[in-house]
């Protein structure tokens, strides 16, 4: 071997011993370095979860669910559906739950009003409930006890009432469906049943404005007995009208309906009309839900208020680790309310108690209260323990009347989370709710707006004061921003709803961890 082949072995030699020592000392560094934190890694997996694709497909699972599920009784039936769907449980009220263990379960009351909860295996009253209220009802225009009317030559016209202000400018000239529940008696076995019917996507009704050329006839607002109300067809003179047969008559609602409607709803629901014994039939925007915007970042659609907030709230349950929050020491709860636009005053509403009822069964359970020592202080125990988060739509900035927001409150859409807060009572949010809230919103990486109402403007309210003055529990009132509200459509965020379930989700899963460090509040 030439000593140049013997000086090239050695060189090679002494580069492969240098790289060696160099991959040995890089491989020792990173041993030093500490493994991400729970908290990093978590808001990583948070990152990967929660993207674009996840909003797009709330956005447009959202627009879905509001024009298949236009009334209360829809909307219920659909969240039993999925939470059945996932493995909850369902507990009749008129059941005892005394067998009940920790698990996932959801009740209904009356159609209308729904409840479902994860209780972990170590929950006891000191650790408090989770509780997300919000409510299901919207703006809607119910059908009269005797919704028949004569006619006003040829017209064919429907007796309706308002329901929290509808009838108003905004029902005009839209295509309006209907609805509902229907008590149905089965001919073979006499039992009665619910049954739900809607008549999407065929409008039956539309209440006409009078033309500008009329002169002050014309002039709004219109009187909302006389002049709201609902055409739903014609027929000539030398129309024939095919006569009730005697079947027909039979039922206990002829007379009372017209009876092309009472045939129309028949033929919905795949029953005669014979065995319709009542029904509660509502109408409704027929119109879809869409993406707007030029980049389609918005949602316009009917029913935004408060389907938003009930639909991210059950989706944020459906969302959470449901295994996680059964081997845990937490109880966490939706609770979805009837007639939150006119006052919760019903055994559906807020006023009702289904939230005390469920956790007042919960703790006279077997597992829970093995020694038959529930009482009263014991739920009174769970309350005090507790946090609820009141939610509901707010007011997104509205950009042609920005001077009347106040400055520094000004939500804007797909963002996120808004927090209301009143100081004359209209919400229950306090300063140890807010950093509360606050706190919420970083541990899971959400971005919070704020809105309080000008000193110079008439504040809305929510369920927040009513189930905080009823339960002790802290109560904070936030929700989905929207523009329009109470407008028979309106405008969302296409992230929000998304953004919406994030945090929700994040409030079951952060909430008891954080108020353990408010001990003396």
């Amino acid at each position: 071997m030439s000593d140049s082949e013997i000086l090239a072995k050695a060189l090679e030699a002494a580069l492969m011993k240098i790289n060696l020592k160099e991959v040995t000392e890089n491989l020792k560094e990173s041993e030093k370095k500490p493994a991400l934190s729970k908290r990093t890694q978590d808001q990583v997996d948070l990152t990967s979860k929660y993207n674009d694709e996840f909003y797009e497909k709330y956005a447009n699972e959202y627009i879905e669910f509001t024009y298949a599920n236009p009334t209360i009784f829809h909307v219920v039936d659909y969240f039993a559906e999925k939470l059945n769907n996932e493995g909850f449980k369902y507990l009749p009220e008129k059941k005892s739950w005394e067998s009940l263990k920790p698990g996932k379960y959801y009740t209904i009351r009356h159609g209308a009003a729904l409840g479902a909860f994860i209780v972990g295996k170590n929950w006891t009253a000191e650790r408090g409930v989770g509780v997300i209220g919000s409510h299901i009802d919207s703006l809607t225009v119910p059908l009269k006890p005797n919704s028949s009317k004569e006619k006003i030559d040829g017209y064919e016209l429907l007796g309706v009432a308002p329901y929290a202000g509808t009838l108003n400018d905004l029902w005009l000239d839209r295509d309006l469906g209907v609805g509902g529940s229907l008590l149905v008696r089965d001919s073979a076995s006499k039992r009665v049943n619910q049954q739900l019917v809607d008549s999407t996507p065929h409008p039956i009704a539309r209440i006409p404005t009078l033309a500008p050329h009329f002169g002050a006839a014309s002039a709004r607002p219109y009187n909302k007995e006389t002049q709201a109300v609902p055409v739903i067809g014609y027929s000539g003179s030398d129309d024939e009208e095919e006569e009730a047969t005697d079947e027909e008559k039979s039922s206990p609602l002829y007379g009372r309906h017209p009876l092309k409607l009472l045939r129309y709803i028949s033929s919905l629901a795949g029953v005669e009309v014979s065995e319709i014994l009542q029904w509660d039939l509502q109408l409704y925007d027929v119109q879809k839900g869409t993406r707007g915007g030029l980049n389609k970042e918005f949602i316009f659609s009917p029913r935004i208020d408060d389907r938003i907030c009930s639909f991210a709230a059950i989706h944020s349950l459906l969302e959470s680790n449901h295994d996680a929050l059964v081997e845990s020491d937490s109880f966490s709860l939706v609770a979805l309310f009837n007639h939150e636009e006119i006052g919760s005053g019903s055994a559906t509403g807020a006023k009702g108690g289904i939230t005390d009822s469920i956790i007042s069964r919960v703790l006279a359970s077997q597992y829970f209260n093995p020694d038959d020592s529930h009482t009263q202080e014991q739920l009174e125990l769970a309350y005090a323990n507790s946090i609820i988060l009141s939610a509901d739509v707010n007011h997104l900035l509205n950009p042609n009347f920005a001077s009347e927001y106040l400055d520094h409150h000004k939500p804007v859409p797909n963002k996120g989370i808004t927090i209301a807060v009143d100081p004359n009572g209209h919400f229950a949010t306090d300063a140890p709710g807010l950093a509360l809230a606050e706190e919420l919103a970083r541990l899971n990486n959400d971005s919070l707006q704020y809105f309080q109402i000008r000193n110079d403007s008439r504040s809305g309210s929510s369920i927040g004061p009513l189930i905080s003055s009823q339960t002790g529990a802290r109560t904070i009132d936030l929700g989905i921003s929207q523009l329009s509200m109470h407008s028979i459509r309106a405008t969302v965020g296409f992230k929000d709803i998304g953004l919406g379930i994030k945090f929700f989700n994040g409030f079951f899963s952060n909430w008891r961890k954080t108020y353990d460090g408010y001990s003396t509040l």
